[in-house]
């Protein structure tokens, strides 16, 4: 689905990747780690188009994605940081995107999931961080796109939410859709990825699944394991 070929950003005089070669296939959850500064921001706004490579090409389902902007309509997005109006509702927020997409909406059922029926006449500025991660969740799930890009999905969330969070991701796996997650919570990788792709000064470390990388450090757990792989790349 995603063939990334060559990338190369560097913002002033520091690189941030570089001649990064990265093919994601069809179907699965994809966690992209790396320690802050890695490059993993970039590399998701650079399949976004929110940022131009310096050079390099990515193809999303055989097209390049360079200058183009219908692609987008084929990804769900979740940013770390959403800015959103503060004085819009919950509802208006909603309706605002489904105007905009102009496209088959589920939010109704994701509403319910997330129990936002209660805070969906309350604006933004006034939910705290978890009900607002769960706005965003909303808001990332709600249309039918085959790929699905979340950034930090777990910060705030309580444990129920986190459960039903897990869920949902499995659910949109089992459609055959590509789920491309970044999260500094091992465990949540640990029982969500089926691939994990680390990252290091823009350069790809390791690309492979949780055993692999295990097998690959001799560590005894997961979390071992990206230490260990952290100690060898310093």
């Amino acid at each position: 689905m995603i063939a990334i070929t060559g990338l190369h950003k560097t913002f002033g005089k520091n690189p941030v990747l570089v001649d990064l070669e990265l093919a994601i296939p069809n179907r699965g959850v994809f966690a992209i780690l790396g320690p802050n500064g890695s490059g993993k921001t970039t590399l998701i706004k650079s399949i976004l188009g929110m940022v131009l490579p310096d050079k390099g090409s990515i193809i999303l389902n055989g097209k390049a994605v360079k200058k183009q902007s219908a692609y987008r309509n084929q990804i769900q997005y979740l940013p770390q940081i959403a800015n959103f109006p503060s004085n819009l509702t919950v509802a208006e927020i909603i309706n605002m995107l489904k105007d905009l997409r102009n496209q088959p909406c589920q939010e109704e059922a994701l509403i319910e999931r997330f129990g936002l029926q209660p805070f969906l006449k309350k604006k933004l500025a006034t939910l705290s961080g978890g009900t607002k991660q769960k706005v965003n969740i909303v808001l990332a799930f709600m249309f039918d796109a085959p790929l699905i890009i979340l950034d930090e999905p777990t910060t705030g969330l309580d444990p129920a939410a986190l459960i039903k969070l897990k869920e949902l991701v499995l659910l949109e796996r089992a459609k055959g859709k590509t789920i491309l997650i970044t999260t500094h919570i091992m465990q949540f990788v640990e029982e969500m990825a089926d691939e994990i792709v680390y990252l290091l000064e823009g350069k790809i470390y390791f690309k492979g699944t949780v055993q692999q990388l295990m097998q690959n450090t001799s560590a005894p757990n997961f979390e071992h394991a990206i230490a260990a792989i952290a100690q060898t790349t310093a």
